[in-house]
């Protein structure tokens, strides 16, 4: 029997509602668990499934987590696209500050999902690494470069820049626990965005 996530046939809305159900699951249990920690039990357990309904949409652990990856993937380069050689060079960079923190804020899970990934070794994105971001990176490093030359921003190294961008901003999604701990009472978005926003001032300021 074709599965019934075959581009030819359509989903119906019920068949549609258990795969948005189990993907959502998947999400949860792979964020906390990593892909390793993570069994088919626990996600249709969480998702109100039984296993032999959740193997009929999909046919493995594997083949959930790479269907979360591939959406979070297109995701994920959605801020970078959107940095405008047009602009104006300092606070364009600032906007793309603002808007990964933004992205740690409303989705911590899929943050922690890509971490996992990128910390086994990208087994299942490696390919999309050296190709849709590398591509993107590339692309967004000459005109970083090019503010530099014109004396736009500081004589910064741009894929050092961009690192750093993702390390300080992420950091509040992966590391929230460890975050809240230090903090107590205090929500760490609150001060978060002015904090970085100096930071990242100082830093491309010529």
């Amino acid at each position: 029997m074709p599965k019934i996530n075959e581009p030819d046939r359509p989903r119906t809305r019920i068949q549609q509602r258990n795969r948005d159900l189990i993907l959502e699951a998947a999400l949860e249990v792979f964020s906390n668990n990593g892909f390793r920690g993570s069994t088919l039990d626990q996600i249709s357990n969480q998702a109100g499934l039984s296993k032999p309904n959740l193997l009929y949409y999909f046919a493995s652990k594997d083949a959930i987590h790479e269907e979360l990856l591939s959406g979070l993937m297109d995701t994920w380069l959605d801020p970078l696209r959107t940095l405008n050689p047009d602009g104006e060079s300092i606070p364009e960079l600032l906007a793309y500050v603002e808007r990964k923190l933004e992205m740690s804020r409303l989705y911590p899970r899929e943050s922690r999902l890509f971490a996992n990934e990128i910390v086994q070794g990208a087994p299942r994105m490696l390919d999309a690494l050296k190709g849709d971001l590398k591509n993107l990176v590339d692309e967004k490093v000459i005109i970083i470069r090019d503010w530099s030359a014109q004396g736009k921003i500081a004589d910064v190294h741009p894929y050092h820049l961009l690192f750093s961008i993702w390390s300080l901003t992420q950091h509040y999604a992966d590391f929230d626990v460890q975050v809240r701990a230090v903090l107590g009472d205090e929500e760490p978005f609150d001060q978060a965005p002015a904090y970085l926003r100096d930071v990242f001032v100082k830093i491309l300021t010529p």
